[in-house]
């Protein structure tokens, strides 16, 4: 064989080499991203070939699938009170993907979840049946708090102290997800409406909006004073003058109230009056860093908290001046934090010190009801000792007994709380959002903690309190989750 055929016989095969590594790489890793891809009309004709799995509260489905009139998708999601359960479930669109539970277990929901294919049906390629998300809510507490929200814009959300499972969690104004699950005009018609809403009935308040939480934040402040022993006792006076002049500037920080007895107020009596001055004064004592780590605890500043749809992240802000770490002492400055998040401060204090890990899916369970997946309860990091914890309890107890609570107050039941009333706004010109934190204890081992955020209603600026607005919503809630009827 002569040189240039020996040359043109190499140069052939390495062609041919190179066209085998290509076509291997395109079906072992082109094509499986392909595959994946959520644009891929099969994967989607795959999806909705066959009715979905459910969404179960309460032990009862609240989503199901109807047969489609035409074209290749042959099923489309339903919902059972849709927008009650939208802030849960999310929604599974034809045309626009899927959100929230809905998105995160597509694969179960939609039977393409390889946990859910037996040997045989792999052999053979016959269909999966899909599999079931078994959630956490309480059906009565979600109901309490949707009722109680109307047509308000707000959050509000229920946890179980102990376990950590969410109880319930709504968001308004809310949207019904049926409405947007098909590929009709009717379905682009509604989808476009909902974008364009001002209101954004599609942002899950609960978990995804980080509003300042004025005075609720006053518990992480003061849990830090007592851990920190800047204080021994929540009835032990405090340096505290009435107004605050804050470090550095000419302004001073007053309280709502002139003729409450704020000054050199205990941290007991600081919280039933909700003492800005006290609070303010204590986070400059303590120092930004010593708050900052108290509200970490607490879950302030996670990136990842999954539960499992991830939540914003709740902000306790670095590199204040005195000033500013005083105003962030009564939650304003650049203080954020979602209603999952307050709800957890509380859950914590209720708790014991122990912060139980936030969930609101128990299980994941195939076709026959086999569980494929479990979250369990429990599992849980210390925020405060038990002595903090049951000083502030104690505290609390007294906010909804003799102070700014009142209307939280359930009988036979042990409740505490505080309310919050946070500016916000270019020079605070917002309307304010009320605040109301909580948790109540029947004394027969049953707690919950809840908390409530109004964004807007129809009251006048001078008439927004969390003790107004945002306490009897979470006194329903309360009373919806330990059966008080």
């Amino acid at each position: 064989m002569n040189k240039t055929i020996r040359r043109a016989s190499v140069f052939s095969l390495l062609l041919v080499l190179a066209v085998m590594v290509r076509v291997t790489w395109m079906q072992a890793v082109d094509g499986r991203a392909l595959a994946d891809d959520q644009h891929n009309r099969r994967n989607i004709i795959a999806q909705y070939a066959n009715p979905l799995g459910d969404i179960v509260v309460g032990g009862k489905p609240v989503t199901g699938s109807t047969t489609t009139s035409g074209g290749d998708l042959r099923y489309q999601r339903t919902y059972t009170g849709g927008g009650l359960y939208s802030a849960v479930t999310g929604y599974s669109s034809q045309v626009y993907g899927a959100t929230q539970l809905e998105g995160i277990y597509r694969g179960i929901l939609g039977g393409t979840d390889p946990r859910l294919k037996s040997l045989p049906d792999s052999l053979t390629g016959k269909a999966t049946e899909p599999g079931d998300v078994i959630t956490t809510i309480d059906p009565a507490v979600q109901q309490a708090a949707f009722k109680g929200l109307g047509d308000k814009k707000g959050a509000a959300v229920a946890i179980d102290p102990a376990t950590g499972r969410i109880l319930g969690m709504v968001s308004t104004p809310s949207y019904d997800p049926s409405k947007i699950s098909g590929g009709s005009k009717a379905d682009g018609a509604a989808w476009s409406a909902l974008q364009a809403d001002k209101d954004q009935p599609m942002l899950n308040r609960a978990l995804r909006a980080a509003y300042p939480p004025g005075s609720t934040f006053k518990l992480v402040v003061a849990a830090a004073a007592l851990e920190n022993g800047l204080y021994s006792s929540i009835d032990e006076k405090t340096a505290s003058p009435n107004p605050y002049p804050l470090p550095g500037t000419s302004r001073v920080l007053a309280n709502e109230s002139a003729s409450a007895p704020c000054e050199n107020a205990s941290i007991n009596t600081a919280l039933q009056y909700s003492c800005n001055n006290v609070f303010g004064k204590m986070a400059v004592d303590l120092g930004q860093d010593k708050v900052r780590a108290a509200a970490e605890k607490f879950g302030f500043n996670t990136d990842g908290l999954d539960i499992p749809v991830r939540a914003a992240k709740s902000v306790y802000p670095k590199g204040m001046d005195k000033a500013q770490t005083a105003l962030s002492g009564i939650g304003q400055f650049d203080d954020t934090a979602t209603p999952l998040q307050m709800a957890m401060v509380v859950a914590a204090l209720a708790n014991g010190g122990e912060l139980a890990s936030p969930h609101m899916v128990s299980q994941v369970t195939d076709g026959n009801g086999t569980v494929l997946q479990s979250y369990p309860d429990g599992e849980s990091t210390r925020a405060v000792s038990a002595d903090t914890a049951a000083k502030l309890r104690k505290a609390m107890v007294n906010v909804v007994d003799n102070g700014t609570g009142s209307n939280a107050k359930i009988s036979g039941v042990e409740v505490g709380g505080k309310t919050g009333t946070a500016q916000h706004g270019e020079n605070n010109s917002g309307t304010p959002y009320a605040w109301f934190v909580s948790y109540a204890d029947d004394g027969k081992g049953h707690q919950v903690a809840v908390a409530v955020v109004v964004e807007q209603s129809d009251a006048a600026r001078s008439e927004v309190s969390g003790n107004g607005l945002a306490a009897p919503i979470a006194r329903a809630m309360m009373k919806a989750a330990l059966k008080t009827g």
